[in-house]
């Protein structure tokens, strides 16, 4: 009786939760991108390359990952979570180990760095999403922004982390050991955890993709290319809001050590600022997650981009002090918004029939911005020695994405009423 009451209290719905904080604790975006601001020093130093060559290998692999995406979105839809998402993320964790082996040749470099990117898909938030979304209804806001608040985490932890090796081992040694944490951090949290949602099992046992004949919503070709059902405008313009926003906020984020350390600033001053964008990314997935559940979602997603549009205000400003963390904070908690966002927008203007493969292509041309950033900032670099005229640019590009969310309208898939969604 007491292993049954165990059994039960381990296969509560929370727990998959916090099994995302930890699993996404170690994303793409973490590893990818703010990893990059901490490694690009010292692997340029080291190989004889430049900034901007380092950043056209982040930005090419990230074309792959834009390919990949949304074929790991509709292969979560159709075969379930586990089978393809425990493969993914091994893969991912092995090419990111990988990544200690780069010699100085571009070509090689920017191979390694595309092997990267096309694991990398399977520890983007797509499939933690559609896991939560399938669970949860009335607390998906909720559930959604504490599950990816792991983000913020690891944008706290693993730079130290990562910064730490560089400075004792070296960044080859520090390449694996991130390697090993995907495994630790990531692969056994979701083994052990994640399941797929009663609706979809039970669709998957009469034969078919489970997803398309037990859910809600509109299918993939409707949201993208519109019908009687759907309007795709509504698809393009979120996908271009949140487009511009990843290439503003984690262009600047995932080169912020660079920035400051180029300012005088010592590293670990540099790490710190890192850090506390960190915390503030993790306030603001819990923040936004709480507010989407009681507010339209754009007026938030509005209220976040605008601190982002401050934050990076000021770090073009120069100043000292405690500006600069000012800056990352702000900057911080509008990144926070972004993915539990765009999660959450896709469930309710387009349901989850066809979730994994709509979120999974508007989180590919995502996923793209994470190498655009920092590749803009690198050509702002080596053009015009420094960063501030493109920091400036990135603000003008938040401006645009608030306006794009303004006008999306009212849900098509509002919360039931239901005070739970699923059983636990």
């Amino acid at each position: 009786m007491e292993a049954m009451g165990l059994r039960e209290f381990f296969r509560n719905r929370w727990w998959m939760v916090a099994a995302s904080v930890i699993g996404l604790t170690v994303n793409t975006g973490v590893i990818s991108v703010f990893l990059f601001g901490v490694f690009i020093k010292p692997v340029t130093e080291d190989l004889g390359l430049s900034r901007g060559a380092l950043s056209t290998a982040l930005v090419i692999g990230s074309v792959f990952t834009a390919f990949v995406t949304p074929l790991f979105g509709k292969a979560i839809d159709h075969f379930g979570i586990k089978v393809v998402h425990l493969p993914m993320i091994a893969a991912y964790a092995v090419a990111t180990a990988m990544l200690a082996l780069m010699p100085p040749s571009l070509p090689i470099v920017v191979a390694l760095y595309c092997l990267h990117n096309i694991t990398g898909a399977g520890q983007s938030p797509v499939a933690y999403s559609k896991t939560i979304a399938g669970w949860f209804d009335k607390e998906r806001g909720l559930a959604l922004g504490i599950a990816i608040a792991g983000v913020g985490l690891g944008v706290i932890i693993i730079p130290q982390f990562a910064g730490y090796m560089i400075v004792h081992y070296g960044w080859r040694e520090a390449y694996v050991a991130v390697g090993i944490a995907i495994i630790v951090l990531a692969f056994i949290p979701v083994a052990i955890f994640m399941r797929d949602p009663p609706s979809t099992r039970s669709g998957r046992r009469a034969g078919g993709p489970a997803t398309e004949a037990t859910l809600d919503g509109v299918t993939w070709s409707e949201a993208v290319f519109g019908s009687a059902n759907a309007r795709p405008w509504r698809f393009w313009a979120m996908t271009l809001a949140f487009f511009f926003v990843v290439v503003a906020i984690n262009g600047t984020l995932g080169t912020i050590v660079a920035v400051l350390t180029d300012r005088g600033l010592s590293l670990q001053i540099a790490l710190h600022a890192l850090s506390a964008s960190g915390a503030a990314l993790f306030a603001g997935r819990i923040l936004s997650g709480y507010l989407l559940d009681r507010f339209h979602g754009p007026y938030v997603a509005i209220m976040f981009f605008c601190a982002a549009i401050v934050g990076i205000g000021l770090l073009a400003s120069g100043g000292t002090g405690m500006t600069p963390f000012a800056a990352t904070m702000l900057s911080g908690l509008g990144i926070g918004a972004e993915v539990d966002l765009m999660a959450f927008f896709v469930s309710r203007y387009f349901g989850l029939k066809a979730f994994g493969a709509i979120y999974g292509t508007m989180f590919a041309l995502f996923g793209l911005g994470n190498g655009v950033g920092p590749f803009l900032m690198g050509i702002s670099f080596d053009h015009w020695h420094g960063y501030v005229p493109m920091l400036l640019i990135f603000d003008a590009g938040l401006a645009v994405a608030c306006l794009l969310l303004l006008g999306l309208g009212p849900y098509r898939f509002a919360a039931r009423s239901a005070t739970r969604a699923v059983a636990a």
